[in-house]
């Protein structure tokens, strides 16, 4: 997230969205007090323990805002942090650091609440060849950000979006007609170095899933058990992606099974945030 073609491109035009909505006209409060520039500082602690993702970004909001923001960080994406521990300073206008404040936190305490919930649901899949991926559930205009979050939790991406790979769902199956002509019509469309997944939901599209040559077959919704005798029909033709409703709470339940991938939404819709809050502001002198 640090690369500077990445910020540049993907990155500032959402961030400038955020600011602008909090901003339509004017910082109304912001300007009452302070009437003239004045360089300040203020502390960014953190109030919970957890894990830090999306320092960049935090940095990133008060820089457009005012390029000469400098921000002095004690930590780095991916570290544990503790409640009450100080993890930067920002430098600046005064202006800056009061008009960009809710903003950069909101990036900053989201993100962060996503790495925490993956990391805590990545450990529990360590020394297993199971991979933990995210979905494409995420918050509108929120994608890069959230997805970003996944990966300093521990865990992976799925497609990015509907450009990134071939997902052949329950709705895609029925405009093709079936398992099969799904497989056969995006082997034909799509280009050779794109892999081939779809969801199925029973064993008799499994065995037709496997037949028709599909790369990743994703179990959704099944029982264990179901699940199990569906590994068993594959057999290692194809890889295999386990999702429904998969969380903290019973991901260890899916483990044993042996799944290639276990992809869970939850990371991204239902992570609670860090709390994390910018306090002590003080004047510097400018000498």
């Amino acid at each position: 997230m640090n690369n500077q073609i990445t910020m540049t491109l993907n990155v500032d035009h959402l961030l400038m969205q955020a600011l602008q909505e909090d901003i339509t006209s004017e910082d109304i409060t912001t300007n009452s007090v302070m009437r003239a520039p004045q360089a300040g500082e203020v502390q960014l602690i953190c109030k919970q323990d957890g894990i830090i993702a999306g320092l960049q970004i935090f940095e990133r909001v008060f820089q457009l805002l005012d390029g000469t923001v400098t921000v002095e960080f004690f930590c780095e994406d991916g570290d544990a942090v503790k409640s009450g521990q100080l993890m930067a300073v920002v430098r600046g206008d005064i202006r800056a650091l009061l008009s960009g404040e809710r903003v950069a936190l909101n990036y900053l305490q989201r993100m962060s609440g996503i790495a925490t919930y993956t990391h805590s649901i990545a450990k529990l899949l360590e020394g297993s060849k199971t991979k933990l991926l995210d979905t494409r559930k995420t918050t509108p205009n929120m994608r890069i950000f959230e997805k970003y979050a996944v990966k300093v939790g521990g865990g992976y991406n799925h497609r990015y979006n509907l450009s990134d790979g071939i997902l052949l769902k329950d709705n895609h199956i029925g405009a093709a007609g079936s398992v099969t002509k799904a497989v056969q019509m995006a082997k034909e469309y799509a280009p050779f170095v794109r892999k081939i997944e779809i969801e199925v939901e029973n064993l008799d599209m499994v065995k037709e899933a496997v037949e028709a040559g599909a790369d990743i077959i994703m179990l959704d919704n099944m029982s264990p058990e179901m699940m199990k005798e569906a590994i068993s029909l594959i057999d290692g033709r194809a890889e295999t992606e386990c999702s429904g409703n998969v969380t903290r709470e019973n991901v260890e339940r899916l483990l044993e099974l042996g799944v290639d991938y276990i992809s869970s939404g939850a990371l991204t819709h239902s992570a609670p945030i860090l709390d994390i809050s910018l306090k002590n502001l003080l004047f510097l002198m400018v000498i």
